[in-house]
């Protein structure tokens, strides 16, 4: 069995073409630290077949379609990074043996909700029903009841510094056992802000996904940082702040701006191309662009904001990828705090008018 040094939390097709294919490529160089567990939390008794398939010796395929500078881009990958597939509900007990004696570092993409707290959270034994911090914390604790050292958390939920915010979330928990186990956790555990961005438009079953050819892990530098594999998507950068704030105030804005519109209008367009394809609905989003977003972040500094917006719209109309609409609106009503609220609570506190913001008409 091979020591796994990665432990990740999450199967989403997302992971699977991003950080998983990435860890893939560096491996087959010598450039990643080794292999990983992948950990499904929500024990969803639906995604077995995937959890086996994820960790079937063969690897599954990763599809990158789109145009760069203008030209065709088809290709296909084999992922064989992850090594073992193991699901909370029934893997506890392995779970956490790999935890305490093989991990460095802990990637996770738990979703929009991942992060919210559950009753069960008050426990201080393993209960399926609660929240992924928890579920760290009580991992954590094990670590550190066997005196092993500390390691590397790196979030990648779309959540603006999501290690800062992991780490909060995890202390609270840890408070629960004892100010020494806490104290542990706060000097010991290094938690990471990334930042992620490919747009993964399907699934292939029962393991795999079609995405687009842009792709980017943007890794804020703090002392001790180990970074799971050399890459050309990999990006380490002295400041998060404004790379995160493109990725979440312009594309993920876009996305959840053009639900809103689709949820609003009943329009019978099922993918983002369709929807960049009217030339109407096109021109109110480089509108909102123009008017609304891109002058908070001239406000703020940030001039690198303009050409992403241009690759934004071109990423949006990807012919190749058929991202539904339908999947973007999961969890909408979060998206639209996280994304247009925040957007124009952070314009506010740069005294952008933003009287009567589109962003906020429903």
């Amino acid at each position: 069995m091979s020591i796994t040094p990665i432990l990740q939390f999450g199967t989403s097709r997302f992971l699977q073409a991003h950080a998983d294919l990435f860890i893939s490529e560096a491996l087959a160089s010598g450039s990643a630290m080794g292999p990983i567990t992948v950990v499904q939390s929500s024990g969803n008794a639906e995604r077995a077949r995937r959890l086996a398939a994820l960790a079937d010796p063969q690897g599954y395929t990763v599809r990158i379609e789109g145009l760069v500078d203008g030209v065709a881009v088809r290709q296909e990958s084999r992922v064989t990074s992850v090594k073992r597939a193991l699901s909370t509900e029934k893997d506890w007990e392995e779970i956490k043996r790999i935890f305490v004696e093989e991990v460095e570092v802990v990637l996770s993409n738990t979703g929009d909700q991942g992060y919210l707290a559950s009753p069960a959270d008050q426990a201080l034994s393993y209960d399926q029903n609660m929240s992924f911090p928890a579920k760290l914390a009580l991992l954590l604790h094990a670590r550190f009841a066997a005196r092993r050292g500390g390691l590397q958390v790196m979030p990648t939920e779309l959540i603006a510094e999501n290690g800062s915010v992991l780490r909060e979330h995890v202390l609270r928990a840890a408070r629960r056992y004892s100010s020494e186990f806490a104290d542990w956790v706060s000097t010991q555990v290094l938690f990471v802000n990334s930042l992620v961005d490919r747009i993964v438009s399907e699934p292939i079953e029962p393991a795999g996904a079609v995405a687009e050819p842009y792709a980017l892990w943007a890794i804020e530098n703090v002392p001790g940082l180990r970074v799971p594999c050399s890459h050309t998507c990999v990006q380490i950068v002295e400041d998060l702040g404004p790379t995160e704030r493109r990725k979440l105030y312009i594309l993920n804005l876009g996305h959840t701006y053009l639900v809103a519109q689709w949820l609003r209008s009943g329009r019978h367009q099922e993918f983002v191309k369709d929807m960049l394809s009217d030339p109407v609905i096109r021109g109110d989003l480089e509108d909102l662009y123009r008017e609304e977003v891109l002058p908070v972040f001239l406000a703020g500094c940030d001039s690198d904001a303009v050409p992403y917006v241009s690759t934004t719209l071109d990423r949006f109309s990807n012919p190749f990828l058929a991202h539904k609409l339908s999947d973007i609106a999961q969890n909408h009503e979060l998206k639209l705090e996280r994304r247009l609220r925040a957007f124009v609570d952070w314009g506010k506190a740069l005294e952008v008018d933003l009287a009567q913001p589109r962003l906020l008409q429903r």
